[in-house]
């Protein structure tokens, strides 16, 4: 690991209160977006803590985050970045690289190697993976912490108390409890957590936390969506009902050697805390290019690093001059089969072997699908099987071979639309109209024209899983309507049936390009599929030019007549058949092996 030695940055102190507003930006240069214009955003994850491998309570937190971008950049392009990474320094990877018999950083390298990777794979599209190991990342910190001490809030005294090595903090006297250990003995743990907590006594640098608690009121009461979901909101409210104590941010470096030194204090570390904080300022530049992008920055954020994100990381941006992020977002955990994962119970889920056995995309739909932010869910094989394949494979993929068989569109193409056979009022639909369209088949129309801006207010809203639970409703009502009129028994010979089969297969693509686009920050590889298959080109894949059914509002529709794309095969193939197939193989690989 490279850090830059200590030294002093010479800043001019910053003369204001706790309670002034803060700045849009800092004193960095580079100028702000300017009037008019709106601020890209920056989702970002945690960074990832590197004393284990990555598992699916990592995944769900950059899956979150990675459609919310995803979905950005298809409304907006270029609007959006995405920022992941790990975080390297701190007690417990010290420790864990001691246990390894490892030098800390060949751990941090090997780990963050493994996340790397499995976020990669997992098709997580970040624009930034950081490691607070880096360069970069030191020069950012020491100057965050040269700004705290130029405003004057540092000091340094001694602090003593119960310390969580697991949570690298310390934990208030009254969330302190008794609890037998695996031998029987009694030793002191976190309420909270349930990790152990040792009683720590030593010199250290203290930040001026406590007057920060009106501000950070002031601050959540002005802005009712900074926190969401709104469980978490009024959570860290009442936190600050109580006051606040003054934050310990060093510890002792003949404790912790793993870390980045104090300037000009070569007894002390920076707390691990601080030090990753400051990860979301350093991907975007920080001290020199940040303007462009903050505060317009979206944490996702798991419930137990809350109080992290939501009161310490606030008031030590406003103690530097900078508001706080624009939106936090929070999510809960995943249980299995109802237990808390853990290494000792032995149930930690390991998202490459889910990738393996339900694919990329269907892992990711999983999650995302199943995953509520406010509450705890809850994971185990048979339900991923069972919603990945009625809900990829059956209904969505089952329409789209239907209505691209050759049996039923033998041309191959994008049939045209007949306004006679569907006319644009359901009015006109009765027993002397030409229309061959039903009161339920203007509900689908209804239904799909106003899916896109639902869709974006529950991304926007932090509700992925209420998104996909609306597209498939949809796609369930268009399964419907296909079923309902029966095209297969339509004689294509016939013009006036012909030109009926045209249009509820031009009804039926129109809704599968519009899933498609939809989908894309979900499960890309699939909706890749679906819309190549349409022959959607990339540059028509937008979420701000999506519009349903043109030829229904009289408009022209630059889809109709289009040669469909390549058949690939089916859309998403069944799990229990990805099974059979493995296990095949694993028997055919046994019996060779056992010939040999």
């Amino acid at each position: 690991m490279l850090l830059l030695p200590p030294r002093r940055l010479f800043l001019r102190p910053l003369r204001r209160s706790p309670g002034a507003a803060p700045r849009r930006g800092s004193a960095g240069p580079g100028p702000g977006p300017g009037p008019g214009r709106e601020r890209p955003r920056l989702v970002s994850t945690p960074i990832f803590y590197v004393n284990g491998p990555p598992h699916i309570g990592h995944l769900y937190s950059a899956l979150l985050a990675d459609a919310l971008h995803r979905h950005r950049s298809l409304r907006r392009p270029g609007s959006s970045r995405l920022s992941t990474g790990t975080d390297e320094h701190g007690l417990k990877v010290q420790q864990a690289a001691a246990e390894a018999g490892e030098a800390p950083s060949a751990l941090c390298a090997r780990v963050s190697g493994q996340f790397r990777a499995a976020l990669a794979q997992a098709a997580v599209s970040f624009s930034d993976f950081i490691r607070t190991s880096e360069p970069r990342h030191s020069r950012a910190v020491l100057h965050f912490w040269e700004a705290l001490r130029a405003g004057g809030w540092l000091y340094k005294g001694h602090y003593e108390g119960w310390y969580c090595t697991a949570s690298e903090c310390f934990v208030p006297e009254a969330q302190v409890a008794q609890s037998p250990d695996a031998q029987g003995c009694a030793h002191k743990v976190s309420k909270e957590s349930g990790h152990q907590v040792h009683w720590t006594k030593e010199e250290n640098y203290m930040f001026k936390l406590s007057e920060f608690r009106q501000p950070l009121q002031k601050w959540l009461h002005g802005d009712k969506n900074a926190i969401s979901p709104e469980p978490f909101y009024h959570s860290v409210l009442q936190w600050l009902e109580d006051d606040l104590l003054d934050l310990s941010v060093s510890r002792d470096r003949s404790r912790l050697q793993w870390g980045i030194p104090v300037p000009d204090d070569s007894t002390q570390t920076i707390y691990v805390w601080l030090d990753a904080l400051v990860n979301y300022l350093t991907v975007l530049g920080y001290p020199d290019a940040h303007n462009a992008w903050w505060p317009a920055v979206h944490h996702i954020v798991g419930k137990d690093i809350l109080k992290f994100h939501a009161i310490y990381w606030p008031a030590l941006l406003m103690a530097v001059g900078l508001d706080p992020p624009e939106r936090i977002y929070v999510h809960s955990h995943w249980t299995v089969h109802g237990q808390k994962m853990s290494k000792s119970l032995g149930n930690v889920v390991d998202p490459l072997a889910c990738f393996r056995q339900y694919t990329i995309d269907g892992f990711r739909y999983f999650l995302l699908r199943q995953g509520v932010p406010e509450r705890d869910c809850d994971y185990y094989d048979k339900k991923v099987i069972k919603i990945v394949n009625s809900e990829l494979a059956d209904a969505l993929g089952g329409l789209l071979n239907r209505c691209t068989a050759p049996s039923i569109n033998p041309s191959g193409i994008y049939p045209p639309f007949s306004e006679s056979y569907f006319p644009r009022s359901s009015d006109q639909v009765g027993a002397e109209a030409l229309g061959r369209a039903l009161r339920e088949d203007y509900e689908l129309v209804t239904s799909v024209t106003l899916l896109p801006l639902k869709v974006t207010n529950y991304f926007e809203n932090f509700q992925i899983y209420k998104a996909l639970e609306s597209i498939t409703a949809c796609v369930r009502q268009t399964n419907g309507f296909f079923q309902r009129h029966t095209p297969w028994k339509l004689c294509q010979k016939n013009p006036a049936e012909k030109c009926w089969l045209n249009t509820i297969l031009h009804v039926t693509l129109e809704c599968l390009r519009v899933y498609g686009t939809l989908l894309q920050p979900v499960i890309p590889a699939t909706a890749d599929k679906l819309l190549s298959r349409l022959a959607i080109a990339p540059e028509e894949r937008s979420l701000r030019d999506l519009t349903f059914l043109p030829r229904y509002h009289g408009k022209p529709c630059p889809f109709e007549g289009r040669g469909l794309g390549p058949d690939t095969g089916v859309l998403f193939q069944k799990l229990e058949k990805l099974r059979c197939q493995v296990e095949t193989k694993r028997s055919q690989t046994s019996k060779n092996s056992s010939c040999e």
